[in-house]
């Protein structure tokens, strides 16, 4: 029997109440074995928990990615520089983004973006680390980000064609979308090499008053044999440490 390896999306849950060592200590408890997209200043004490850093964020912005040939130069430092960082902390994952649409189409959004990728890839390979590109929605919360539908980040990855770069399937995001959500998983986990969580609508706690039943999703990342983090990344209405507890518990499905 196996279960998912879960983290914690730590600008979600910070300063609500407890100090960086207590929600450490908590997600610890409870039995997280990541934190994820948390300050550099806190990469050590973080290690003195025990638990693994998830995924880090690559440079610039959302809004300003990888789809801008004028972005690539520092980007290309950025990244290049988070590797090294990821590889000497043991962090599997550096996100990175497409940036905004700004009237350029899908298709040569795609091969810009998958240049800029091109650039970093042999050294995320090198470094062990993998470069993940977030889907997010351009519905409700990243109005006109390029990278908002799963065929269009999977076009992308194919067109890089390296091992190390894959993308963050955020479930969130993607039942906002296009929905299908297991279907997808199914067809296409070979470029899903992180995934997020979060309750819809809202983006809030991930339990009975919001549309997504994650158990079966969860078992069906399972299945595929996928052995990275499942990112808690919702904001909760009510108290962290309890809506913690629960997602923990909700998403600790067994295959």
């Amino acid at each position: 029997m196996s279960s998912i390896k879960q983290a914690v999306s730590w600008w979600c849950f910070a300063n609500r109440g407890m100090t960086p060592r207590e929600l450490l200590q908590a997600s610890a408890d409870i039995g997280y074995q990541a934190v994820e997209l948390i300050e550099p200043e806190y990469w050590p004490l973080v290690k003195e928990f025990g638990l693994t850093i998830a995924s880090t964020n690559g440079g610039l912005s959302i809004e300003q990615g990888l789809n801008r040939r004028e972005h690539h130069a520092q980007l290309e430092r950025d990244i290049r520089a988070t590797i090294e960082q990821a590889e000497k902390w043991g962090i599997p994952n550096v996100i990175v983004f497409s940036g905004n649409r700004q009237g350029l189409d899908d298709r040569t959004g795609a091969e810009i973006t998958a240049e800029g990728l091109s650039r970093v890839a042999r050294a995320a390979e090198d470094a062990g680390v993998t470069l993940v590109m977030e889907l997010l929605n351009s519905k409700i919360d990243h109005s006109d980000y390029q990278c908002d539908k799963s065929a269009w980040g999977i076009e992308v990855c194919r067109m890089v064609n390296s091992p190390r770069v894959k993308l963050l399937y955020d479930i969130y995001h993607m039942q906002i979308m296009e929905g299908d959500i297991i279907r997808t998983i199914q067809d296409h986990h070979a470029y899903f090499a992180h995934y997020h969580t979060a309750g819809n609508p809202g983006r809030h706690e991930i339990d009975e008053t919001q549309e997504i039943y994650y158990p079966p999703i969860v078992r069906t990342i399972l299945a595929t044999g996928y052995e990275g983090y499942l990112g808690q990344e919702f904001v909760p209405l009510g108290d962290p440490l309890t809506a913690l507890k629960q997602a923990y518990a909700l998403c600790n499905v067994k295959i």
